[in-house]
């Protein structure tokens, strides 16, 4: 019975798209439960972690929102509606392949480190610098990209809501170009005729480990096993981070899902969808990498003052940064909706 309820979620056929997507959330759910029970279970000797047990969840949902991810569920399930389907799962799936790639890496790092432990205190203030120059540079170029896209997004609404041409090539064109890896691996989407497919291309993708979010998770389970954490414990990190990828990466899905299926009769919604995901997308690598770039900055030169004393204390509890990611998603989806009614964008006749 468990596994036919599962199969009947899972099957992009079919037009019992509500049911489908209160049984995907209902496991979701489920998920993200099982993985703050076992972070309370793994530092239950020590709370203090779990400031940063919610940072590793805030970066899987950071790390959703990257341009790569979009771009790849995007693609696919444009096609997969082109085909006639109703695809609520390929968000989930493709976060699941990712999130296998993690818990490898993490094991492997955590066994390494376990391995050199007697030299591991040398190597980790200068892993430490390394690891926050990549990840603050890269989410401040990822942050310019994004707001790139935004802008050309942000145009073509503009033009669309003055009276002008809605032209649906033109702007699958623009989606398509974004993320690196998505723009590679784009071929590979024209495979995919099953949303269970992508369980492969998450994997592909997770195996760049080209984002800053990923790299963070990796040093911060390398930290914490160097002072003596038990593996069983550091698979922790993995298992939140995994929980808030999922977690958004299907709702990206089914919004997507969602936003094409309303783009047939009102496409202003597509373009409000895709801009709205963008600008969210740029305020939380702004937000991350800013703090850690200033941060480093800060502390090796022996900066003191008005400005840097509040940046230090961030850097001091970057757990803290965890609930502004979540708060970051919760306003904006709210504002946008807002925005959205009061602006009664429905009622504009596209053409």
């Amino acid at each position: 019975m468990m596994i036919e309820t599962l199969r009947r979620i899972f099957r992009d056929q079919g037009t019992d798209v509500r049911a489908k997507v209160s049984g995907i959330y209902l496991f979701l759910i489920a998920f993200n439960l099982a993985a703050a029970a076992y972070a309370l279970i793994a530092f239950r000797d020590r709370p203090i972690l779990m400031g940063t047990a919610l940072l590793a969840y805030g970066f899987g949902l950071r790390h959703a929102v990257d341009a790569d991810h979009i771009a790849a569920i995007d693609n696919v399930t444009r096609k997969l509606m082109q085909e006639g389907k109703r695809p609520v799962a390929v968000g989930f799936f493709f976060s699941i392949g990712h999130s296998a790639v993690l818990f490898i890496g993490t094991l492997i790092v955590a066994v390494t480190v376990m391995q050199v432990s007697g030299r591991f205190d040398r190597f980790n203030d200068l892993a430490g610098i390394v690891g926050t120059v990549v990840s603050g540079v890269f989410l401040l170029v990822m942050a310019i990209m994004n707001l790139m896209i935004a802008r050309s997004t942000y145009r073509i609404f503009r033009h669309v809501k003055a009276g002008g041409a809605y032209d649906e090539d033109d702007f699958n064109v623009l989606l398509n170009s974004r993320g690196l890896i998505a723009r590679l691996l784009r071929p590979l989407f024209l495979l995919i005729e099953h949303s269970w497919q992508m369980l492969g291309v998450g994997f592909l993708f997770g195996l760049g480990f080209d984002t800053a979010t990923e790299v963070s998770l990796l040093t911060v389970a390398a930290a914490e096993t160097g002072k003596g954490m038990p593996v069983w414990s550091i698979l922790a990190f993995p298992a939140l981070f995994s929980a808030g990828m999922s977690l958004i990466d299907t709702t990206d899905g089914v919004l997507m899902l969602g936003a094409y299926g309303w783009a047939f009769v009102k496409p202003i919604r597509k373009l409000y969808y895709n801009l709205t995901i963008t600008l969210v997308s740029v305020a939380i690598a702004l937000l991350i990498g800013g703090v850690e770039t200033l941060g480093l900055i800060g502390t090796e030169f022996g900066l003191r003052g008005w400005f840097w004393g509040p940046v230090a204390g961030l850097n001091g509890h970057f757990g803290l940064l965890g609930f502004g990611i979540i708060g970051i998603f919760v306003v904006a989806w709210v504002v946008s909706v807002v925005v959205y009614r009061m602006s009664r964008l429905d009622e504009l006749e596209v053409g």
